[in-house]
């Protein structure tokens, strides 16, 4: 039995490995620029998010919204609300979603706002929670209260 394993698993590597082993594919994997009308635009040289490999990676999000261009100047809740609603339509635009994200990365102006930020993020998010870092900067883009990026499965 176990020779015969050895020889079906021998048999798959000999069909796919050329593919996915190759020098090719590790330098020059295939990336897809994600875009969505439902969150705004990128405001500098970068992409709302991109997809490789089954996976998308989401540029940060700020609390700007997409129907009007306008920047949240609003209550902590009411940035990260935009915020994340801004992400799962980055998300969405990939064929991902919040419940298949695996990892976040919170950024806060102030360490303060963190239970206010986390309360509305479990909103978002349900368990089995995606992992997650959350950081206070000295800065956040436009002088914003929170950004948050994503990886996600898709």
């Amino acid at each position: 039995m176990k020779r015969r394993e050895a020889l079906v698993t021998l048999s798959c590597m000999a069909l796919i490995g050329p593919n996915l082993f190759s020098k090719e594919r590790r330098s020059n994997p295939m990336k897809k620029e994600i875009k969505s009308a439902n969150a705004p635009k990128a405001i500098g040289p970068y992409s709302q998010a991109i997809a490789t490999d089954g996976f998308v990676f989401t540029s940060g999000q700020i609390p700007i919204d997409p129907s009007s261009g306008k920047l949240s100047t609003g209550s902590i809740e009411e940035q990260t609300r935009l915020v994340l609603s801004n992400l799962k339509a980055v998300l969405e635009a990939a064929g991902s979603s919040l419940d298949k994200t695996v990892k976040c990365t919170v950024f806060l102006q102030d360490m303060n706002d963190y239970s206010e930020m986390n309360a509305v993020y479990g909103e978002f998010f349900k368990a089995p929670y995606p992992a997650r870092a959350a950081v206070q900067v000295a800065r956040l883009p436009k002088d914003v209260k929170v950004e948050i990026e994503a990886i996600a499965v898709i």
